[in-house]
């Protein structure tokens, strides 16, 4: 967990913003959900969603450390696949008691932490000595992946960079069987959790017809304001998004201080926006309702 106290207020910013795609430590992150409500204070942001990769256990601390001062929307973004590619499937507005949608995210870490243990057996079979002790130091999340593999590397000074450590040594582990929900499947998850669904940075190659099939699977909205997507292509999406009926959302896919263009609050949506999304959603989880998620998985190497 990094400080953020060096961290300046961005200036101008309207209090009526929404940044709905952060991440924290309970996945990828570098912020701890509390950290990242902070962040959203200080950027002068009307709400934020934690989207942490399949997994809900931020949720209560996230929305204890907001209180009444910050909207924290109930999210997640699941990992899942369409027509043989891995799509991320953004969940917002779900109840995170609902017991299908927290099993099948369950089964999703159960699968991160052996593959996460996979990976580690690939590193050392390369030559990259790695000492349990270094492993299980890291590997203090339910939601683990190659993020975290690139974070120990350059703290046992085996990369000077996470760029580095992804480029050197972590591009080939990408072909690591991971386990993808059909997006159908995902969809459904979401919406019988009483949720929207939303595509997250939708791939260079989508086209209107790729997001009317999706919209036919059952899905609701999709990410347009994204960090390095050219205006372009921002309005060319608002435009397919208003055709076919999908409603639009956005945010910074923060992972922590870098690449500071993906800093909290460098992208939102409008409150007007936000509202349509929790008008879509089947009894909204209330933001002042705080459950605790339990987790769903032992950090333990795998057993084969």
């Amino acid at each position: 967990m990094i400080s953020v106290s060096s961290v300046a207020k961005i200036p101008g910013r309207r209090t009526s913003r929404a940044d709905l795609h952060l991440h924290s430590t309970r996945s990828d992150g570098a912020y701890s959900p509390s950290q990242l409500v902070d962040l959203a204070r200080r950027s002068s942001l009307a709400a934020v969603a934690l989207t942490d990769h399949d997994t809900l256990s931020g949720l209560a601390e996230a929305q204890a450390a907001a209180g009444t001062s910050l909207e924290v929307v109930p999210g997640v973004e699941i990992t899942s696949e369409y027509h043989t590619r891995e799509l991320h499937l953004l969940g917002y507005f779900v109840r995170p008691d609902n017991i299908p949608l927290v099993t099948a995210l369950g089964r999703l870490c159960v699968h991160r932490n052996q593959r996460f243990w996979r990976m580690v057996d690939r590193l050392r079979g390369l030559g990259v000595s790695l000492a349990d002790e270094e492993v299980r130091a890291c590997a203090v999340t339910e939601s683990l992946g190659r993020r975290h593999l690139a974070d120990l590397l350059v703290r046992t000074h085996r990369a000077g960079s996470v760029r580095e450590a992804f480029s050197r040594y972590l591009a080939d582990l990408s072909l690591v069987p991971k386990l993808r929900l059909p997006v159908r499947e995902a969809i459904a998850l979401v919406v019988g959790a009483g949720g929207v669904a939303a595509w997250a940075h939708p791939s260079y190659d989508c086209t209107r017809k790729t997001l009317s099939e999706l919209r036919l699977l059952g899905l609701q909205a999709v990410e347009v304001e994204y960090a390095g997507m050219r205006p372009s292509r921002i309005h060319e999406l608002r435009c397919w998004a208003r055709e076919l009926g999908l409603a639009v959302t956005g945010g910074s896919d923060c992972h922590g201080p870098e690449p500071l263009h993906r800093s909290v609050g460098s992208c939102s949506i409008s409150s007007a926006e936000l509202d349509e999304l929790r008008g879509m959603a089947r009894s909204p989880w209330p933001a002042s309702r705080v459950v605790v998620v339990p987790p769903c998985a032992a950090l333990v190497p795998a057993e084969e």
